[in-house]
């Protein structure tokens, strides 16, 4: 069994156990961020069977997954980084998921290619730093209702908690902002801190080192 699945397993585990800790109504969907690995390094896991993927850049990700995702419907392609409106054209083929929507500009690119199957998390900015994107959570109800005024498919939120800060504080503000709102889903938790998000009710985790392995 290679490296990458007996980690998968692991991980999946560790999962289960807290799904079964917190009584939660379903469990989540594990994405294996897949950006920056090369498709020999992945293969294991799609022979495996495992469907989430996520991916950084758009051009990076036409390379790898256009070939693979033809022969394998079952796959979800999520793209987890910043969206550039000019490659929009790209993403809402390619891609099941995107996590990053963060601008009223994007919102109006991605509507205007009428893919309503795209599934779309609006990315927010809970530490308010200028360096991130991502929705101010002061501005979120009026975007929200932007983007469904457009028709585009939310299905959640997604963050990026500061490194420098309690992530439980991050991941606790995103489960209050998502019963406000009444959201499906909430994308939060890497490798370093999946466990606590799964506290907070997370539906998609985004695992990629403590699968694959450190990037280098």
């Amino acid at each position: 069994m290679h490296e990458t699945i007996k980690n998968l397993l692991n991980i999946e585990e560790k999962v289960k156990q807290k799904v079964s800790d917190n009584n939660l109504k379903k469990t989540p969907n594990i994405i294996a961020v897949s950006k920056t690995f090369k498709i020999d390094h992945i293969i294991h896991l799609i022979n495996y069977g495992h469907i989430h993927y996520g991916e950084n850049k758009v051009q990076e990700a036409l390379e790898k997954w256009d070939e693979i995702k033809k022969k394998n419907n079952n796959i979800k392609l999520h793209l987890i980084g910043k969206l550039q409106t000019n490659k929009v054209k790209f993403a809402v083929k390619l891609f099941d998921y995107i996590h990053s929507l963060d601008s009223e500009k994007l919102a109006n690119k991605i509507s205007s290619f009428g893919n309503n199957n795209l599934k779309i998390f609006i990315q927010v900015n809970l530490g308010n730093e200028e360096q991130k994107s991502g929705i101010n959570t002061n501005n979120l109800f009026e975007f929200y209702n932007y983007c469904k005024e457009l028709k585009l498919n939310i299905i959640g939120l997604m963050c990026i908690p500061p490194l420098d800060g309690d992530a439980k504080i991050y991941f606790k503000k995103m489960l209050e902002l998502k019963k406000k709102y009444s959201f499906d889903e909430l994308s939060m938790g890497m490798s370093s801190d999946y466990l606590n998000a799964l506290d907070f009710e997370a539906s998609f985790i985004r695992i990629g080192s403590s699968i694959f392995g450190n990037r280098y």
